[in-house]
């Protein structure tokens, strides 16, 4: 069961891999679509009539570099799914990989402030003096991914111990 499942995985962040590139730059061809997407998402007091197209392919920008920290996560998630549906649990290969994952999962959680803080300046920059927004916000979510984050990474060091004692195991069998 669990290599069928990690097969499914592994399908599922590969269809992830290649659908969110391509609707972001769907997104840059158009950027209205991108603005109406923000628009209806963000929760921010922001004067939608002030923002001009170069602020919105700005927030595209700052927007596809967190989106992108993501993305090379799920490729290395995507590869010890990969070997899981092989039936290679144990090896370094997997370990490296949950391990960068992890990396990549902690250091988007810690960029999600940022991100946020950077969209609140450039989307406000063209409002009045008293009115540019700073907007910082660090949730539960960002405190579960940070958590799921260290908790991999540990995990990933049980690999790396489980697969000595595969190999050694192997020698006496």
């Amino acid at each position: 069961m669990s290599r069928k499942l990690s097969a499914v995985i592994s399908w599922v962040c590969l269809v992830i891999l290649v659908l969110v590139p391509i609707f972001g730059m769907g997104y840059l061809i158009r950027i209205e679509s991108f603005a109406a997407f923000v628009q209806g998402s963000i929760g921010l007091p922001i004067q939608w009539s002030t923002v001009s197209n170069a602020q919105w392919y700005g927030l595209w920008v700052i927007t596809a570099v967190f989106v992108s920290i993501g993305l090379v996560g799920l490729y290395f998630l995507r590869r010890a799914f990969v070997n899981f549906a092989k039936g290679e649990f144990f090896n370094t290969s997997n370990s490296r990989d949950i391990r960068r994952f992890s990396i990549l999962l902690l250091a988007q959680a810690l960029a999600t402030p940022l991100h946020i803080t950077l969209s609140s300046l450039l989307l406000s920059a063209n409002h009045p003096a008293g009115q540019k927004m700073l907007s910082i916000a660090f949730g539960s979510n960002e405190l579960k991914a940070i958590g799921v984050a260290l908790v991999l990474w540990v995990l990933s060091d049980l690999l790396v111990q489980a697969c000595h004692l595969d190999a050694e195991n192997k020698q006496f069998v």
